[in-house]
Order: structure tokens, then sequence, then C-alpha cells
């Protein structure tokens, strides 16, 4: 575990914005079925009216219980305030998962004091999972306390990762690291959904998680929780996680170089 102190308003922070996380999981999960009104933002990257929806819900939710904060929305809403902690918010993260009715997606919660993370929400509400963590105090399914897994050696480890939406512009497109990591883990999952990999990661059920241009957003929340299970969060070049560089690797203190290993094998953004 994080052996960060923690803050006991930090759990209040978290427990109030846990019922608008379940709120909004939960009203997309019962309307996963109907039709869809999509958008691109790019070639690749969907938006829905779904997306929109949940948005204004969490916005709503979010401004009332936390008016001095900063609250920033990957659609575009945006709560201003002098205030020095500021949400992020994903209200759908696995868009495109969504829209083809694949139930790998979520909605995600992280809150940054100065640049570092300090409370947030994973919920994934196909599977009834609520993954949930607070700096210097653990990380958490349900009521059940979260470990990073213990593999050791690359060979024998199941990675998550994922690429970006200008994979068909880009020469940084991940997938120089996907070839190499692909010859030398034992398999890689890539799930289309960064917040759901760092929660997974973080409760074991992949051993490490790599991935270049996410948004704060994508990964404040998971990270967190990938810190708190006993895990290593860095950036690729292996300097501490920084939420808005947009770069994460996390596996446990014994895996985590060798990925940092792998990847440095290839293109790196700076």
């Amino acid at each position: 575990m994080n052996q960060a102190t923690t803050n006991p308003v930090w759990h209040e922070y978290l427990q109030t914005a846990i019922p608008i996380a379940k709120a909004a999981g939960d009203m997309l999960a019962e309307n996963i079925e109907g039709p869809r009104d999509i958008e691109l933002k790019g070639a690749i990257n969907l938006v829905t009216e779904m997306d929109t929806r949940s948005e204004e819900m969490i916005m709503e939710g979010l401004t009332k219980a936390f008016p001095d904060f900063t609250i920033v929305a990957e659609e575009g809403s945006i709560h201003e305030a002098k205030e020095r902690l500021a949400w992020y918010i994903d209200p759908l993260d696995g868009t495109t998962n969504y829209a083809h009715r694949l139930h790998v997606w979520c909605v995600s919660f992280g809150l940054l004091d100065k640049g570092v993370p300090i409370c947030g929400v994973v919920y994934h509400p196909m599977g009834n999972e609520l993954f949930t963590a607070v700096r210097g105090a653990g990380a958490f399914l349900g009521d059940r306390r979260l470990q990073m897994s213990d593999t050791t050696e690359l060979t024998n480890a199941l990675l998550a990762t994922g690429f970006p939406y200008d994979i068909r512009d880009s020469e940084l497109d991940n997938l120089d690291h996907f070839a190499r990591f692909a010859k030398t883990a034992r398999a890689i999952r890539r799930m289309g959904a960064a917040a759901l990999d760092l929660a997974w990661t973080a409760a074991g059920r992949f051993d490490g998680f790599w991935e270049m241009k996410l948004s704060p957003w994508d990964c404040i929340a998971g990270a967190l929780m990938c810190m708190e299970s006993g895990g290593m969060v860095t950036d690729w070049s292996g300097q501490p996680f920084d939420p808005l560089k947009g770069q994460a690797v996390a596996a446990n203190p014994t895996l985590h170089p060798q990925l940092i290993e792998i990847i440095r094998q290839g293109r790196v953004p700076q």
C-alpha cells in the first residue's frame, strides 16, 4: 500500500462522489440496448448522446456537492473554481464498446490536489463492480482490499494496453511496443477502457499496464488504485506518474522495471 499520509476529508470527498458515479453508470446500463446517436470527434473517436447525458448528470451532482472545486469532464464541461482541488471526470470510458453493446466500459472520477491524485472511483455497472481508492488508505473493490499481482517475470505476465485515437496519422502509435510485448509477455489484452484496465490491474487481474496519450480522466482514479494496491505507476521513462502527461506504466515493483526496459526499446513520447 502507498505509504502517503491519508486525510479523513478525502474519504468524505469520495463518499460524496460515489453515488453520483453510480447514478450515472446505472443510467447508462439501463439504456445500453437502445438506439445510439453517434458522432465522430476524430476518425475513430466516437461520442454518443449517452456520453453527454451522463456528463450532464455528473456535472450537476458534482457542482452542487463541490461548488468550490474545479471540475473537468471529457466531453468539454468545465466548472471553473479557484480551489486547488480538481475533479477529472470520464462520464463513459469505453464509448466504442458501449456503442457496440460490448459490456466493457465504466464511469471514472479522479480528484487531484495540486496535481496529486487523492481519491478516485471507477464504476463498472455491467459487472456490478465499484472500485475506490483514497491516497494512503488503500484501494478496494466493494469492501475487499485490492492487491496488485505478485507475478515477477514478464514471460508469465498478462498485460493490458490501448492505442491512441490518432493511430492512423502518428508514428507514436504504440504498435512497436505492442509487438515487443507480444513476444515477451504471456499475453496482452486490449479492452478499450483505460480506467477499467487500471482498476483491473490494481485488482491483480492484469499483471501490468502501459499506455500513451492518455487524458487525465482516463488514468487518475485507476493509477491511484494501482499505487494503493502495492504497485508502481510511472511515466514511460520511469519517472513519477504525472496525470497530465498522458503516459502510464503500472505493475508491481519487481515487474515494473521489466516493462520499462521493453518500452525503452521503442518510440517514447516526451
